[in-house]
């Protein structure tokens, strides 16, 4: 499984609005996420550009967590690989 690179927070945000979350906040430079589906869950997403590779692996992680899915998975539907 190969994750992107040179993926920007903005590009993260707009493919996890796609599994329902939505910006609940922002503090500096750090945007919050929530999605009410399988339940409430939140995720923090630096607006970084690029996001480093161990940061948005690390995101990934846990939202593939949060659905059940595995994160080949989870890359499969973001990023059309």
């Amino acid at each position: 499984m190969k994750i992107p690179r040179n993926f920007s927070g903005r590009d993260l945000i707009r493919r996890l609005q796609l599994l329902g979350y939505e910006p609940t906040r922002q503090t500096g430079s750090h945007i919050r996420l929530t999605t009410q589906q399988n339940g409430e869950h939140h995720i923090t997403i630096p607006n970084h550009d690029p996001l480093r590779i161990g940061t948005l692996s690390s995101i990934l992680s846990l939202v593939a967590e949060h659905f059940k899915i595995s994160k080949e998975e989870l890359v499969k539907q973001l990023f059309n690989f």
